[in-house]
């Protein structure tokens, strides 16, 4: 028996501008898009290099959800999305206008930069050094 993390929903405010940014800007890859009803739609996105784990990007259906996009955490980072080539990421999201809000640095755990999504939501982008957290990346 095991056990794997599937899927984390990210509450957006519109589909389709959703998918653009995940896809278009964050290179992710469009999963999984069914239409569920009139209003909802099961839309999954994932990293490029994730193999069993990926966003369910869930639009608001009222105000308390609608008060949740892009504080999902209350200001704190909510995301960690590791590189194996930081510089070259770092750079594409610039040429695509994201905004850093805190610039690239080395940390113990490995090089990181903080940036926000589209709705504002904080994203640590690392490429980690061997040893971070026990976790580990494949390199090319």
């Amino acid at each position: 028996m095991s056990e794997y993390l599937a899927y984390m929903a990210i509450v957006v405010e519109d589909y389709d501008a959703a998918i653009k940014f995940y896809t278009e800007v964050l290179n992710f890859r469009l999963i999984e898009d069914t239409q569920l009803s009139d209003e909802k739609r099961w839309v999954v996105v994932a990293p490029s290099g994730s193999k069993q784990s990926g966003f369910l990007l869930a639009k608001a259906a009222n105000d308390k959800q609608k008060g949740s996009i892009g504080n999902q955490t209350g200001g704190r980072v909510f995301l960690f999305l590791f590189t194996d080539d930081f510089e070259w990421y770092y750079r594409s999201l610039v040429a695509k206008n994201v905004e850093f809000v805190r610039q690239p640095e080395d940390q113990p755990h490995g090089r990181v930069a903080v940036f926000k999504d589209l709705y504002g939501n904080l994203w640590d982008l690392i490429q980690p050094n061997e040893t971070n957290l026990g976790l580990k990346i494949k390199t090319h």
